[in-house]
């Protein structure tokens, strides 16, 4: 039997997952675009002031699952670290463990937060506490409470999507918060305790030369293997002519159409209905413009320092700060060298082409150094460089009503033959790279001969909507 050839769209975790795994099964003669230089996508790493660095911060959790976890470690071997988590919150000018622990929380955390947050626990037990609602706010108000909703997740909120959280829905806080009720929150906590760890708890894995690593062993593999992974090449058109698809693509050469029989997309679902001729109906276009995705500056700081924190990340709730994250990459990998400098990775969500968006690196690298100063973590001595990389699709945004156009949008694509949307992009979720790979693995499961099978895929679809993203 002829194996079906598949093209795959995008080089992030999701594509090069698949193209393994097509290509270990011998399922599929496969070919995978990539616009990127590199393999990995927003999940890759670069190299820059003498280190390998991330586009932001990055871990590969315990939760994984336990074959995908088993094929990582037997393509990295020894490369994959086994790491604590040494973190710190900010929380109303004190800084808190994460994750956290309850040692910490007795010594550190504000008295006045920890009383309110112990009354509305109480409150929430008593008879008409609010029912949860559908928005953002009114789910995490009425699980949690006043206090930490407006110290904490409400200020984080505004900062990471750029609205206030009344604006945005409760699916948001359901999908992107992992401690959504006290009683979970109790269970984080507890999990720091000898004796109540679960496993992994307090811990990741870290690939040595950068979290990028994951997916170029996957690409490097599946290459092995005989798939054909191009890198710097774009999808210029896709169209189906004869039963087949046909995809124009642009490498560092030239254009060329390629002739394949099924398409799986792992590009933002949005830019993959923009991409398909004849163009998608009205109402389709219109979802496009409706389903928004939030962007991202990473701003990178050479620091004349060896060791600029013993802590791998910080994290900045407050409105007092415009960063939400701070990393540094030396930590995440237990790194020695260079000896005399690290480097700091500042995250700072933003709207591409607002004011952020269209400063200069100089004018970053600043803003990051005054926001670590009102911290109470100034740099040690100036920058001797500051870089950035501009992320314009980093999280979607699930804005009150968001289901009604991505659902019209999903569905329009979900009818075109033998295309799959699926990833992160894809499907437009807030998942971590353990999860993009789980629906890569899917994918090639659902693939039986030429035909996939979508009645799995289904299934496979309602399973995705029970992630919840790993901080």
């Amino acid at each position: 039997m002829v194996e079906p050839r598949i093209l795959i769209l995008g080089g992030g975790p999701a594509g090069v997952g698949a193209a393994w795994q097509l290509a270990r099964q011998k399922k599929a003669r496969t070919v995978l675009v990539e616009r990127g230089a590199a393999f990995g996508g927003n999940a890759g790493s670069f190299e820059c002031f003498g280190q390998r660095l991330d586009f932001g911060s990055h871990r590969l959790h315990p939760a994984t699952d336990p074959q995908i976890m088993a094929d990582i470690r037997g393509l990295l071997g020894p490369e994959l670290l086994d790491r604590p988590r040494h973190g710190r919150i900010r929380l109303l000018g004190k800084w808190i463990h994460f994750p956290l622990k309850p040692v910490d929380l007795l010594l550190r955390l504000d008295k006045s937060f920890a009383i309110g947050s112990l009354k509305d626990a109480i409150r929430k037990k008593l008879p008409g506490a609010p029912a949860e609602g559908d928005t953002f706010a009114s789910v995490l108000h009425a699980n949690l409470g006043p206090t930490i909703c407006e110290h904490f997740y409400f200020p984080y909120a505004v900062k990471l999507w750029g609205r206030s959280p009344e604006e945005l829905s409760g699916i948001q806080a359901r999908r992107r918060v992992a401690a959504g009720n006290f009683g979970k929150l109790m269970r984080k906590v507890l999990s720091a305790v000898p004796g109540m760890k679960r496993p992994g708890a307090g811990r990741f894995f870290y690939p040595r030369r950068g979290f990028g690593q994951i997916c170029e062993a996957y690409a490097a593999e599946a290459a092995r293997l005989g798939a054909d992974l191009r890198l710097s090449t774009s999808l210029v058109g896709l169209w189906r002519e004869n039963g087949l698809w046909r995809a124009e693509v642009e490498g560092p050469a030239a254009r060329e159409v390629l002739e394949v029989e099924h398409v799986w997309s792992t590009i933002p679902i949005t830019a993959l209905a923009r991409a398909i001729r004849p163009a998608p109906p009205r109402e389709v276009l219109e979802s496009c413009e409706r389903t928004t995705f939030r962007a991202m500056i990473l701003v990178y700081l050479q620091v004349p320092t060896a060791r600029f924190t013993e802590f791998d990340a910080h994290y900045f709730p407050g409105a007092d700060t415009r960063i939400t994250r701070l990393s540094e990459p030396k930590n995440y990998a237990a790194l020695e060298r260079p000896a005399d400098t690290t480097v700091l990775c500042a995250e700072l969500p933003c709207a591409v082409g607002d004011l952020h968006w269209k400063q200069s690196d100089e004018e970053l690298g600043r803003l990051v150094a005054e926001d670590l100063s009102r911290a109470g973590i100034p740099l040690p001595a100036a920058p001797l460089a500051v870089a950035t990389r501009r992320l314009g699709q980093a999280y979607p945004i699930y804005l009150n009503g968001y289901e009604g156009p991505l659902e019209l949008l999903d569905r329009w694509v979900g009818q075109l033959p033998d295309l799959v949307s699926y990833g992160r992009q894809g499907l437009f979720a807030h998942d971590n790279t353990h999860h993009a790979l789980f629906m890569a693995y899917s994918a090639v499961e659902c693939l039986d001969g030429a035909r996939f099978d979508h009645a799995k895929w289904a299934r496979f679809r309602e399973e995705f909507k029970t992630h919840v993203v790993e901080d």
